[in-house]
């Protein structure tokens, strides 16, 4: 059963896959037209420590080095920013467009002198926003989400440590990984998301829940035996609380006209 409050929540609409569409499409395009042309447009990505290099910061993740590259990126960027925006709508699109800024900001700075290129930096942030966010709300579907994420792309992990001993991967932006693995947790920290559904606590659930002043309690001795019958006043009490008035029915007399005479 679904309650209300996931209806107001997790709720599709169009910019659940239209967006992460969008963000596909435009990467796609600008892979095209940069090897088409032979644009060289990697000059553009993040060049650490350097003010033409801050440029890198808007214009990285839409920006790769080969067919490889952006094929790799294609598939987790569109799942994750598709969960995202339906699992997280409020501040979906501050972790996106925060996310770009402040894990392209970290790279500038913890970079090694390269140009640092690619949507993984922000798929680094939603990984890590999506797994840190749903341990934080302690509610079960989002819990499942984070460990749905973690099965998918824990692996990923590895990639934030400098690995330059890995054949054909010394080129891997470990700097970017990590800042947006750091900038995730810090968005799943800081970001505030709505209560969902809150479990029933019964009285006897509570702290403070005292038996011996419960008047169901009341009723059973240190043994556990069924005692101390409520009084007769006490029945009558209970009785007038839940009895309803009486219904009361109206009959309107109608005489019979010539036509329905037989």
């Amino acid at each position: 059963m679904i309650h209300n409050s996931e209806l107001n929540h997790f709720k599709f609409s169009p910019a659940t896959w239209i967006i992460p569409t969008v963000m596909l499409l435009l990467n796609w395009f600008v892979f095209y037209v940069d090897n088409s042309f032979h644009l060289n447009l990697d000059v553009h990505g993040i060049y650490p420590r350097t003010f033409s290099g801050l440029q890198g910061v808007i214009f990285s993740p839409f920006l790769h080095g080969d067919l490889n590259h952006i094929a790799s990126n294609t598939l987790p960027l569109f799942i994750l920013t598709t969960a995202l925006i339906y699992f997280y709508r409020d501040v979906s699109l501050k972790v996106l467009v925060y996310g770009i800024f402040l894990s392209g900001i970290i790279t500038w700075v913890i970079g090694r002198e390269s140009y640092h290129i690619g949507a993984s930096s922000l798929i680094y942030v939603l990984v890590s926003f999506i797994f840190f966010k749903g341990l934080r709300t302690q509610y079960y579907r989002l819990m499942a989400l984070s460990f749905a994420v973690v099965l998918l792309y824990g692996g990923m992990i590895w990639y934030v440590f400098p690995q330059p001993e890995i054949v054909g991967e010394s080129s891997i932006s470990w700097e970017g990984h990590l800042a947006g693995l750091l900038t995730g947790f810090i968005f799943a920290m800081q970001f505030k998301t709505p209560d969902y559904v809150k479990d029933i606590q019964y009285d006897w659930e509570k702290s403070d829940f005292n038996p011996q002043e419960d008047a169901f309690m009341k009723r059973f001795d240190e043994n556990g035996n069924f005692v101390n019958l409520p009084k007769p006043e006490e029945i009558e009490v209970e009785q007038e609380e839940v009895v309803s008035e009486p219904i009361k029915y109206v009959y309107v007399f109608k005489e019979a006209t010539n036509d329905n005479k037989h």
